[in-house]
């Protein structure tokens, strides 16, 4: 299955290639909207300032990709910043994000027993779902590192959670072919990788590839 990560000229995209590479998938890193075939599973990763990543998106048109991309209901995974740039709103720099989905993206603000960022193992509690979740349940952990978390009311697209500083914050999303999640999946060892497996065993089963 053919994997093609967008360059967004921030952050180590070699270990996302690397990591997609280990389960399978024929990925590559894409810097221009031109290069993405049809059939592509389309991945999202960030890490920096959501303002400078956004401004990217706009100056090479993938903003516009993204959006018609997941409307169309194509494979599309987001990681981190590629969670919180599909909704509408962030308080970080005070920028407009792609709109996606409904809700914002609200900075951390804990007593100072926690600490900002969010950086280290964590639990998620999942949906259920027999194929994005083989193997992985609600005693394991994944990466996190994030100062900012998504708050949305669309319960319908909250995939997972998470608990820090005394919240529960959504931690991932999915909506039809689209995953996205606020830690690193590929920073979290077998468990990432495995998700990383589920997601192409998912996109197999239910878009035909």
């Amino acid at each position: 299955m053919d994997v093609a990560i967008i360059d967004y000229q921030m952050g180590n995209l070699r270990s996302v290639l690397r990591a997609w590479q280990a389960v399978g998938a024929n990925s590559r890193i894409i810097s221009c909207p031109s290069e993405i075939k049809d059939d592509d599973i389309l991945v999202f990763p960030g890490q920096g300032a959501i303002t400078d990543a956004i401004e990217l998106l706009k100056k090479t048109t993938f903003d516009k990709v993204i959006k018609d991309w997941i409307a169309n209901n194509k494979p599309f995974f987001g990681i981190c910043l590629g969670l919180q740039a599909l909704f509408e709103y962030s308080e970080e720099g005070d920028c407009e994000c792609l709109g996606v989905f409904k809700g914002s993206v609200k900075r951390m603000n804990f007593s100072k027993e926690y600490k900002i960022p969010h950086m280290g193992w964590n639990n998620v509690d999942f949906k259920k779902d027999e194929t994005l979740l083989k193997n992985i349940d609600t005693s394991d952990q994944f990466y996190f590192v994030h100062s900012y978390y998504v708050d949305t009311l669309d319960k319908d697209i909250i995939f997972g959670t998470t608990s820090y500083g005394g919240i529960n914050f959504t931690s991932a999303i999915q909506k039809g072919n689209v995953f996205a999640c606020q830690f690193h999946p590929e920073k979290s060892q077998s468990k990432g990788l495995q998700l990383y497996s589920n997601f192409l065993q998912f996109i197999k089963q239910n878009y035909g590839k």
